[in-house]
């Protein structure tokens, strides 16, 4: 990021959840990085995004504090066993990437829910802004989708789904994954 952002290219960054202590730098920048809570996006095609990380719609970690370290921890140790699953799925020449954070939270029921009320929250907050979409992280549910005539995008994640969102040139909008050999838009 540095290194771009000394060479003329704009640096956003948006804390989140994990990034507590660099919250209290919203507002300041280092070097030719921005801090901000929330920055505005003009695609190539005049459309405008809120850009966000979104944990401020969530009501876990804004209610309940400790179900959200709870959840941290939990994750955090998937994370590290998915390091020895990925050294197995290599010996034994299993094709590709695969979480075991993700497939946790893909079978929690409850989650569904919890997502939905998430994109609700942050499409009503890009409404009342005028924008035309949000693009936000937060949850790690990859996806792009209209709600209500506003376009919803969820980058996803590096570590759980390997997704990232890309601008074309003409302001198009796509998700793409990298499956450990090259990326798709097949999500």
């Amino acid at each position: 990021m540095l290194r771009r952002s000394r060479h003329g290219e704009k640096v956003i960054f948006i804390p989140g959840n994990h990034d507590e202590a660099i919250r209290e730098y919203v507002g300041s920048s280092f070097g030719d990085v921005l801090i901000v809570h929330e920055y505005i996006h003009t695609a190539a095609d005049g459309r405008r995004y809120l850009l966000i990380h979104g944990d401020e719609f969530d009501q876990v970690t804004r209610h309940h504090k400790w179900v959200a370290v709870l959840g941290d921890m939990a994750y955090n140790l998937l994370v590290r066993l998915n390091i020895y699953l990925s050294w197995l799925r290599r010996t034994f020449k299993r094709p590709g990437y695969w979480s075991l954070a993700g497939y946790a939270k893909r079978k929690v029921k409850t989650a569904v829910n919890f997502i939905f009320n998430f994109e609700d929250s942050v499409m009503r907050h890009a409404r009342d802004l005028g924008m035309d979409g949000a693009i936000c992280g937060h949850i790690h549910w990859p996806m792009i989708k209209e709600i209500e005539g506003l376009t919803y995008i969820n980058c996803g994640d590096w570590v759980d789904s390997c997704t990232a969102i890309v601008e074309h040139l003409d302001g198009r909008m796509e998700l793409i994954l990298w499956n450990g050999n090259h990326t798709t838009n097949n999500i």
